[in-house]
């Protein structure tokens, strides 16, 4: 009786667990079975592996295989394991030598002629190997994903016999050289929005401080244009946060483009999307739209149209920056600390206040009332944009050019520097017992405060936002501390909450 022993990963949530495959060959009628809580597509390997086998020339044991995948009681899951199996196999019947299996991690789907294919989760699965020191051989049209974890040794391959060949010491395969990390982003500039001094100015501090912003207006006014050119003034993403953005789009449906490291994900999704396809589910949970926006934007165009139920769902992420999701068979948790950014109409129709707004006071309060009031006490800023001028329409209009993108974006990046520096985060994330320290006003100012809360109804929530954002606004003046002025026109980021 002979038995091999090969060393891959599955993932589970964020994680990329050892799986141990064990391959026992023994005297009875031909036949192969798999154990260990595998779900049907790694079942199916059997006919892949088997196909693969004979077609690159291997021999194919008539002799009764067991492949257990152990732990027993942790789920497996697609075609990742095509790879170690038909290695267990070979090495079990001693067609490799099942010493030069030592030390490394295979992953890989096996085409029928023995062709590696691609497969999901390689960033988590490489970060894994990469912090127990071995070697990890892959598909080759994964290897620049894997690349881009560069204490790691990835051997890439694109066929069967490249890594029988490399197990023998025939044809040795180098290990892939580490990723040239480039930042090629391509977002639209900020100097395209003509007019709309007030929505930029909010824009740039919600960016300065990552806050969570609504705006609020008629149609054709710029709200989505706005909204889609604040990744372009956020400060460029660290090598921890473009990791962890890269990880949880490599275990999602979607996969990771490696043309997108360190591009900051603004997620769209449209207000027909269900609750699990925005904070993730599933028999297998994969990443949900709030997770894919992590350490980007998510961006909710025309808010009261969404379920509420969806909306709902919104509020503990927004606090937290993460989901945890809970099956009867496990428990997976993603990040999801994103920008929140959103759009609404004052009224159905949108044009509340105009001659041709027909809409009833109950028709109004029933669209504001789509959206809870726990969720918008949890929006740092809430503003008005109004219609542009006609004049600046006209694109031989005779107007002041509008600051672009990277001027922008060298001011807000200078104000989280400060934040940094300061208390380690960004000013929205700041604790209670940090505001007292980094957000302290005069007696004067606290009455203000106190006055503007009493006024327009705000909630305790409400005025820890506003210390938050009037902290951004003098971190943008570059001034220690809080000036009457940056608490005034912190304040009047909220004087719409009591009108949405």
């Amino acid at each position: 009786m002979s038995v091999a022993t090969v060393l891959s990963r599955a993932i589970v949530g964020m994680d990329a667990q050892v799986v141990t495959v064990e391959v026992h060959l023994s005297n009875g009628l031909p036949s192969l079975s798999i154990v260990g809580m595998a779900e049907t597509a790694v079942k199916e390997s059997k006919d892949r592996v088997r196909s693969a086998l004979l077609n690159s020339q291997f021999s194919f044991p008539q002799q009764r295989i067991t492949i257990n995948l152990a732990p027993a009681d942790l789920p497996k899951e697609g075609g990742r394991f095509d790879l170690p199996i038909a290695l267990g196999i070979l090495a079990a019947s001693e067609q490799i030598p099942m010493a030069a299996l030592a030390n490394t991690e295979f992953i890989g789907e096996l085409g029928l002629t023995g062709e590696l294919r691609a497969v999901r989760g390689v960033l988590p699965t490489a970060l894994a190997v990469s912090r127990v020191h071995r070697q990890l051989v892959l598909p080759a049209m994964n290897v620049d994903e894997a690349s881009f974890v560069n204490e790691g040794q990835h051997i890439a391959a694109s066929h069967l016999l490249a890594v029988c060949a490399h197990l023998h010491g025939q044809r040795v395969l180098p290990f892939a050289a580490p990723k040239q990390q480039q930042c090629q982003h391509s977002y639209p500039d900020l100097a395209d929005v003509r007019g709309q001094a007030h929505a930029r100015r909010a824009l740039e501090v919600a960016a300065a401080g990552n806050h969570s912003l609504l705006l609020s207006g008629p149609p054709g006014t710029g709200k989505t244009m706005l909204a889609s050119r604040l990744p372009s003034i956020l400060p460029e993403m660290t090598q921890q946060e473009a990791v962890e953005s890269a990880t949880v789009h490599s275990i999602s449906a979607q996969g990771f483009n490696v043309q997108d490291w360190r591009t900051r994900p603004f997620r769209t999704p449209h207000h027909t999307a269900s609750a699990v396809a925005m904070v993730g589910g599933g028999g297998q949970p994969r990443p949900g739209e709030i997770s894919l926006a992590h350490r980007g934007v998510l961006f909710l165009d025309e808010l009261p149209e969404f379920d509420r139920r969806v909306l709902e769902v919104l509020r503990e992420p927004i606090e937290s920056g993460k989901i945890t999701i809970s099956r009867a068979a496990l428990q997976a948790e993603f990040p999801a600390r994103f920008q929140f950014i959103a759009a609404m109409n004052p009224c159905p129709c949108g044009y509340l206040g105009e001659s041709r707004c027909h809409c009833t006071e109950e028709q109004v309060r029933r669209y504001r009332g789509k959206v809870s009031g726990p969720l918008m006490d949890r929006i740092d800023m809430l503003i008005q944009v109004p219609p542009v001028a006609k004049g600046l329409l006209r694109h031989d209009a005779l107007v002041a050019q509008e600051e672009d993108s990277t001027t922008v974006r060298a001011r807000v990046a200078i104000a989280r520097e400060r934040q940094l520096s300061r208390a380690g985060k960004a000013n929205t994330l700041l604790a209670h017992d940090e505001l007292a320290a980094y957000c302290a006003l005069t007696d004067s100012d606290y009455q203000l405060l106190e006055q503007a809360i009493s006024r327009f109804g705000l909630s305790a929530r409400a005025y820890h936002r506003i210390l938050k954002v009037a902290r951004t606004i003098a971190d943008l003046a570059d001034s220690d501390k809080i000036a009457t002025k940056y608490l005034t026109e912190a304040i009047g980021y909220r004087r719409l909450d009591k009108q949405v």
